[in-house]
């Protein structure tokens, strides 16, 4: 176990930052370092000083100083050393409070999340998720999606062994700690070896529930279905989402009524879906009223969203039926005549009429549809948006 640094090896002339913006927390300046707040100063060595109390006191004090000021980050970076040595020491006491200014040393400054990483935090970060303390548990939780942002952090977050407990805190974890954990997942998921490791762990039941119970409009929800997007790259995640009661309705649902960003990663997710797999996946995906949703993208959505819902649109309107045996007034028809004109000069206006005619002619199977929802979603609540900087810190 590592002991804290003695009281004698506090520098006499660290080497802070010489910015001149405003001043500390508490407006107070060193005479001898005018660049430098007192209170900085002061939190170093009681940080140093061997004393364990008032080192859980500097660790309070580190956390106040960084919740918003980037400055106080850079001058208490040298803090990282023995913040970390204190995740190690048998003292309950000592856990949280570092864990707490470490994440806020770590919030929006990529130098000081690449430090704790290897100064060796991950260890006992990793060994908190377990932790029965569920506010150590979110804490941890926390910390590691602020660490994942790094792209240098990805894969030795991931060689940790992170991964399944992350996982795990989807299914059993608070309601901060699921969100905090599925945004992590998210961030892990850029990586490309990480995917298959999140694969594995069988995330996609754990996923859709969160989705499910999450404001739709959410960071929760967009971070749900980017996750959902990259894993439908894979026939596993395919064949889980599909098989998940309620799992494409509650993507659907998400291309419905989910900000532009989520949008735009659900409607990706339905378009991997049935460019691998017409046959298989056309059904499922109609089955849950995608199309409403899909004709407002290609008005409303982003670039990218436009482009997928027209995609989305062509494949899902080819039928395996001859076309003479579908009526000329269904709606799959005039979803036809909407992807053939949708790219002619008046694209908004025709792509409008065409919806108001699709939603007329489309009342009695929605009435269908609405039936079917009715028997699998639940009482929808809503999760705490989570960020890189948690509410209690």
């Amino acid at each position: 176990m590592e002991s804290p640094h003695s009281p004698s090896s506090f520098p006499s002339s660290p080497s802070y930052s010489s910015s001149s913006e405003g001043q500390s927390a508490d407006g107070i300046f060193d005479a001898d370092e005018p660049r430098t707040p007192l209170a900085v100063r002061r939190a170093l060595q009681l940080l140093y000083s061997g004393d364990p109390e008032l080192q859980v006191q500097a660790a309070r004090d580190i956390r106040r100083l960084t919740k918003t000021s980037p400055r106080c980050r850079r001058q208490l970076s040298e803090a990282v050393g023995p913040l970390v040595s204190m995740l190690r020491v048998d003292s309950s006491e000592s856990h949280e409070p570092a864990l707490l200014a470490l994440l806020n040393l770590a919030v929006k400054d990529e130098k000081n999340k690449i430090n704790i990483v290897e100064a060796g935090a991950l260890e006992p970060i990793i060994s908190f998720l377990k932790s029965e303390d569920l506010n150590l548990q979110e804490s941890a939780t926390a910390s590691l999606l602020t660490l994942s942002a790094s792209s240098t952090n990805k894969p030795i977050i991931s060689a940790s062994g992170a991964i399944p407990l992350l996982v795990d805190i989807l299914r059993d974890g608070t309601p901060q700690a699921k969100a905090d954990a599925v945004m992590a997942l998210s961030n892990l998921s850029t990586y490309p070896n990480n995917l298959s490791i999140i694969l594995q762990t069988n995330p996609i039941p754990f996923i859709v529930n969160i989705l499910k119970t999450c404001k739709k409009s959410s960071k929760t929800a967009e971070k749900c279905c980017s996750l959902i997007e990259s894993l439908m790259e894979y026939d596993e995640g395919r064949i889980a989402l599909t098989l998940e009661e309620g799992g494409v309705l509650a993507v659907v649902e998400v291309l419905e009524s989910g900000t532009l960003q989520s949008r735009e990663h659900a409607v990706g997710a339905l378009l991997t879906m049935c460019e691998s797999d017409r046959c298989k996946y056309r059904e499922p995906i109609l089955r849950e009223g995608v199309i409403p949703g899909l004709l407002e993208l290609t008005v409303q959505g982003t670039p990218k969203s436009q482009s997928k819902a027209r995609t989305l649109l062509q494949l899902l309107r080819e039928s395996p039926y001859p076309r003479s045996e579908i009526q000329p007034d269904t709606l799959e028809n005039i979803v036809c005549n909407i992807i053939s004109q949708i790219d002619g000069d008046d694209q908004s206006g025709k792509a409008k009429k065409m919806l108001a005619e699709m939603v007329q002619v489309s009342m009695e199977q929605s009435l269908r549809h609405l039936q079917q929802r009715a028997l699998v979603c639940t009482p929808t609540s809503d999760l705490p948006i989570a960020s890189e900087v948690p509410s209690k810190s």
